[in-house]
């Protein structure tokens, strides 16, 4: 049987041989049979599909995540020649990102180089150089309660990362988990420069 990965990251330390995993099962014109859903870590199961990523940040934006329930939420909006995740409100700009190398309490992104991710980072510090909002969200995939930029993994995201804070990017993280098959939101995550 084959399965589509939609993750880009490594998940070296997910994907071992003997983990339980659920799958979906895919239409029959589809190129793999089925695709990962999540796998079960020792806090249970991790959601791995990056498909629903979006639509569960929408949810949390609309919920208030970023502090204000907004009145005006666009998807994928296109800014030059890329696109940012979300703009809020008509000025508030927002970048999603998936996280799910833990090492310890602490969650790390990106967990393969990601030349895109830095990019996305630098459209932010442009469309806050410009008078907007921009925020970086992180999505906590796994159960960890701190937040950092995987400086040994690329160098360039964690630079950048840091450089768009000081820029005055606002940065928000917070944590999901599966729970009775439904993703429910499960706190918020701190960033720290410690792992």
């Amino acid at each position: 049987m084959t399965c589509h990965i939609a993750d880009t990251g490594r998940l070296r330390e997910i994907l071992t041989e003997g983990r339980k995993i659920l799958i979906s099962l895919n239409p029959s014109h589809l190129k793999t049979d089925s695709k990962l859903i999540a796998a079960e870590m020792e806090e249970g199961f991790v959601l791995l599909n990056t498909s629903v990523h979006s639509e569960i940040a929408e949810k949390a934006i609309r919920q208030g995540i970023l502090g204000f329930i907004p009145e005006d939420v666009k998807k994928e909006v296109r800014i030059g020649k890329s696109r940012v995740d979300f703009l809020i409100n008509g000025n508030h700009y927002v970048e999603l990102k998936g996280c799910n190398l833990r090492i310890g309490d602490v969650c790390l992104f990106p967990d393969a180089p990601t030349e895109r991710g830095r990019r996305h980072l630098e459209e932010l510090i442009s469309l806050k150089e410009k008078g907007y909002q921009a925020s970086i969200l992180i999505m906590v995939l796994r159960k960890a309660n701190l937040f950092r930029p995987n400086h040994e993994t690329d160098p360039k995201f964690a630079e950048t990362f840091y450089r768009a804070l000081e820029r005055g990017v606002e940065f928000k993280a917070f944590r999901v988990k599966l729970k009775d098959k439904k993703v429910v939101l499960d706190g918020d995550v701190k960033l720290t420069q410690e792992l």
